[in-house]
């Protein structure tokens, strides 16, 4: 009996070993399948509707879609679909209630009636990290009301989130972020949160612990639905969510909340309760908070109104960047003892780097990049700080040598953009970990040390924009490696690129080599097949692009710049993925070549391109800059190159010998910035549909033949900043404006040359509040354009045509010169504070000359000639400190030139033509009454004009910058290539002291070019 009983219940164990077996990871050990035979059919249903492509998953950094692969290609028919990658199934029932698909290189779409949806199981779903476009996130989701965890993040989901998935009311951790655009894409839609959805999922989703909408496009929200949150709430993610309005601080009363992140609101307010620290019982329940992310949020004040921070005694991760601080660093940051990252960067702090953060010895990443310090060149703290991992510390005003640090545990170190001098320190290279080393635009000088060349693991290095000397042999880089960055441009370093072809260089990705005395294309290159960017500028390389970097880097280039050159030939472009291509200021020959469709960027200006712009242009449809400019190209513009692509942003055609019209065919929606057409041969009319154009800046069209009334429509333009109509046949008076803000915007103003009549245009001049500013911008000089593409233009100031190759955004001017304009100079003319250059020369304006004129501190240049101008020269015009050039001749101006300052400087042609006129410089003589009476201040002539912070003349012209700025590239490895050049052409204006205002040819269009 005992046997009997043993053995049944050996029988029965055996059989639960067995049983339990078919629930393990891995039940192909056993015959019996868990999985439904249904189940299976509509999970391989599922699978039907993808495509599996690998770059599908590898769209973003690899941290947020890491170790993809294709988990569908193991599900088979015949076997057990709980065994299957990415399925988990009840252990009792084997219903499905886990799918996890993340990073599986699905490409496809998923609608309503998908076969996912019979799986109302599910407890876990997660869909991250594919291409699923164009789906939307279907209302059948609401059908999970057992799931508590739903995963959506980076998959291109588009449209409205339903209401239906505040349904789900066991939900624990939601994550919809990263729905961007993809990449050079069509894909125009985001994802989308309206208000009554919003106030569903908040109030019904109680249990919810994570929540991320990060990217989801909230700008309809009013923030206060956030007033009540679920308060088990652990981790808020609402970074770059569009939100605006007043946050309800509330938020900061969770008792859970461990990760806030509110970036990238710019119009999102915060306002933090003011909290007595001093009393135990704190109000402020954020104790657990481990995680405060602020950045690119619009504060305008200083930080130490925040004392609470330096309390955050769990903080390991604070991001204050960008947020516009201003004042000192405040102390209570060196309280912050648990904390391991730190990002102050891009404010505006001033003063030393507090001492106290020398007390964050748990560190590993600090940024305090784009500030305004003073003091030493590395703060003294930095040596204790010895788990820093990441040093960023560039644009930071640090002067003097760079002293000995010992971090043994750097990886990244960031220095430019100061004004660093001294030689580069051996140390440096001894740094076992250093993968990242940017000592970019500095004052560095000596030669590079040997010690740079012995093997390490340096993944990036730039020594661009400083002053160092001697030769280096490429072969010199050959230990390295891991290099996949290297820039030396503009580093005053020669070149050597003798080497032996087959060297083992490493391979690189990113290559400049700017302004390095190179004369010819190197031949080192032909061992660099997996190039992407390459930047060979301002150097002497002659001859023609050798054939075999057509077929090396067919594929793999993306960057290619080798403008300001002597290189000739025809233009080839076989590159497949070419997204910028940069040849400009060369002697290239023959018709323009089409790119890539894939190219953004196209600069082949100043060349000797000749014949018309092919339609298929018009193919290239993400271009982003065209800049066909200083070519001999002749023909038509073509109609397309209006509507072709809602990415234009740069259309520069300037100086070519185009004719007809300009198209009429700008669509809404467009990005178009700059339309510059000056210098050809264009008639007709402007064309009503640059109405669309809303963030045109700039619009010069300049030298034509355009034959038309005042555009006044162009007024409603709402960033318009430069107009220029200098040139052509425009006519009529300028109707009075009906818009409430006319031009406000607008700060070059060019009509000259015209045919232009009636009164001045009172009403633009009372509304140009972008030249009232008189204080302008103190925070440095700033120029028009982008890291591609600096805005150009041609201005006449003081007799003098400039080409302003970078158009300063604090020049302003208004040049109404040789029309027929008639009537009185307006006193509102005294508003515009900040003016620069006033020319109102070669009109028919009677009256007096408005004494208001004393309150444009900054003019430099004012031309009132040729007018019938009448009365005296007010005195008060004597305290334009600034007035460099003064042209009053030819008016019928009467009594004593006033003396002192500035007009003590003036001689008798500023003033003939006027015989009433008495007083030096002139030989003619007052009478005791007219006498003029000097001025009791002493004017002190300066070398040469300077703005009012200080800039000089010379930089409106050339400009300072560091030109072209390349992106982050895969990941962290940012590349900055080398200055563009620029100069300045300064044509000397022949000047005409007698020209007769019924000069016909002038009326017609034939001005000045």
């Amino acid at each position: 009996m005992r046997w009997l009983m043993l053995y049944l219940l050996t029988g029965l164990l055996h059989s639960q070993i067995k049983f339990s077996s078919s629930f393990s990871s891995n039940p192909s050990s056993t015959p019996t399948q868990l999985c439904p035979h249904d189940q299976s059919f509509a999970l391989l249903r599922f699978k039907s509707i993808f495509s599996f492509n690998q770059s599908a998953s590898h769209i973003y950094e690899d941290k947020i879609c890491p170790h993809s692969y294709p988990k569908m290609l193991d599900w088979e028919e015949g076997t057990d679909c709980c065994s299957w990658s990415g399925v988990t199934c009840d252990r009792v029932t084997g219903h499905l209630i886990g799918l996890d698909l993340s990073s599986s290189w699905l490409q496809g779409t998923i609608y309503s009636n998908s076969t996912l949806f019979l799986f109302t199981h599910l407890q876990s779903l997660n869909l991250a990290c594919n291409n699923l476009y164009p789906s939307r996130i279907s209302s059948q989701f609401g059908r999970f009301m057992s799931l508590t965890h739903l995963n959506l993040s980076s998959s291109v989901f588009h449209g409205q989130v339903p209401s239906e998935i505040s349904y789900l009311s066991k939900l624990v951790s939601l994550d919809l972020s990263y729905n961007y655009n993809r990449p050079a894409s069509v894909f125009d839609s985001l994802l989308r949160l309206d208000m009554s959805n919003l106030k569903k999922l908040l109030q019904n989703l109680t249990e919810l612990r994570q929540l991320n909408p990060r990217g989801v496009n909230m700008s309809s929200v009013e923030v206060g639905s956030f007033e009540n949150m679920p308060s088990f709430l652990t981790s808020l993610n609402l970074r770059k969510c569009s939100l605006q309005g007043k946050f309800p601080d509330s938020i900061f009363h969770q008792p859970n909340l461990q990760k806030l992140d509110l970036s990238v609101n710019i119009d999102l307010k915060v306002y933090f309760p003011k909290v007595n620290w001093s009393n135990t019982n704190k109000s402020l329940v954020l104790q657990s908070l481990s995680y405060l992310d602020l950045s690119f949020m619009n504060f305008l004040g200083d930080v130490p109104n925040w004392p609470w921070i330096g309390n955050l005694q769990s903080l390991s991760y604070l991001d204050l960047s960008n947020c516009n601080f201003f004042g000192f660093v405040p102390a209570f940051f060196g309280n912050l003892t648990k904390i391991t990252h730190l990002d102050l960067s891009f404010n505006n702090f001033i003063g030393k780097i507090p001492p106290s953060l020398s007390n964050l010895r748990q560190l590993h990443f600090l940024s305090l990049s784009g500030n305004k310090f003073s003091g030493p060149s590395f703060p003294s703290f930095v040596v204790n700080l010895t788990h820093l991992v990441t040093l960023y510390l560039s644009n930071c005003k640090l002067a003097g040598p760079i002293p000995s640090h010992k971090l043994p545990n750097l990886n990244d170190l960031d220095l430019s953009f100061n004004s660093l001098n001294g030689t580069i320190p051996s140390w440096l290279f001894t740094l076992p970990s250093l993968v990242y080393l940017d000592l970019g635009y500095n004052q560095l000088s000596g030669t590079i040390p040997w010690s740079i060349f012995q093997p390490m693991n340096l993944t990036y290095l730039r020594l661009s924009s400083n002053n160092l000397s001697g030769v280096v042999e490429i072969d010199m880089f050959s230990k390295f490696i891991n290099l996949r960055v290297l820039d030396l441009s503009f580093s005053s370093l020669s070149l050597s690129t003798n080497s032996n072809v087959n060297s083992s260089l490493p391979k690189i990705l990113h290559l400049g080599l700017s302004s390095c005395n190179l004369s010819e294309f190197p031949n080192f290159l032909r061992t660099q097949g997996e190039l992407s960017s390459l930047d060979l500028s301002n150097n002497r390389i002659h001859g023609q692009i050798p054939n075999w970097a057509f077929d090396m880097w067919k594929d793999s280039l993306w960057h290619l710049n080798l403008s300001s050159n002597l290189m000739t030939g025809v233009v080839q472009l076989p590159w497949e993925n070419l997204q910028v291509l940069d040849l400009h200021s060369n002697l290239f020959e023959g018709t323009l070549p089409i790119p890539a469709p894939s190219t953004s960027v196209l600069s082949i200006s100043n060349n000797k391109l000749t014949g018309e712009i092919p339609y298929s242009i018009c193919n290239v449809s993400f271009l982003q800059i065209l800049d066909l400019s200083k070519n001999n190209l002749s023909g038509i513009i073509p109609k397309c190159l209006g509507n072709f692509s809602n990415y234009l942003s740069v259309l520069d055609l300037r100086m070519n010998s185009f004719h007809g019209t300009i198209p009429k065919t700008f669509t809404k929606g467009n990005s178009l910035r700059n339309i510059a057409l000056s210098g050809n041969q264009l008639n007709g009319s402007i064309p009503r549909s640059l109405i669309y154009c809303r963030y045109l800046e700039i619009l010069d069209l300049r030298n034509n033949k355009i034959n038309d009334t005042f555009p006044h429509w162009l007024e409603t333009l709402p960033k318009l900043q430069v107009l220029i109509l200098r040139s052509n046949k425009f006519h009529g008076p300028i109707k009075n404006s009906k818009a409430k803000h006319p031009f406000s915007k607008l700060r070059i103003f060019d009509l000259s040359y015209n045919d232009f009549s009636g009164p001045l245009p009172i009403r633009y001049i009372k509304n140009l509040k972008a030249m009232m500013n008189a204080n302008g911008d103190k925070s440095g000089l700033k120029y028009m354009g982008d890291s591609y593409y600096q805005d150009s233009v041609m201005v006449t100031l003081k007799g003098v045509e400039i080409a302003m190759d970078r158009i300063l955004t604090i020049f302003t001017t208004i040049d109404f010169s040789c029309n027929r304009f008639q009537g009185h100079i307006p006193k509102s003319i005294g508003k515009l504070c900040s003016l620069r250059g006033l020319n109102f020369s070669h009109n028919n304006l009677t009256g007096h000359i408005p004494s208001m004129l004393e309150n444009l501190r900054k003019l430099e240049a004012l031309d009132l000639s040729w007018n019938n101008i009448s009365g005296k020269i007010p005195d008060q015009l004597a305290s334009l400190t600034f007035l460099e050039v003064l042209n009053l001749s030819q008016n019928h101006l009467v009594g004593p030139i006033p003396r002192g300052k500035q007009f003590d400087t003036f001689q008798n042609d500023t003033y003939s033509g006027n015989m009433e006129l008495c007083g030096p410089p002139l030989s003619k003589k007052c009478s005791g009454d007219d006498a003029p009476q000097p001025s009791s201040l002493i004017f002190h002539k300066e070398s040469e004009l300077v703005f009012g912070s200080g800039f000089g003349w010379r930089a409106v012209a050339i400009g300072y910058g560091c030109g072209m700025v390349f992106g982050l590239v895969s990941g962290c490895l940012m590349f900055l290539i080398g200055k563009p050049d620029w100069f300045v052409r300064i044509a000397e204006g022949k000047h005409q002291k007698k020209l007769k205002k019924a000069n016909t040819a002038r009326r017609h269009g034939k001005g000045r070019n």
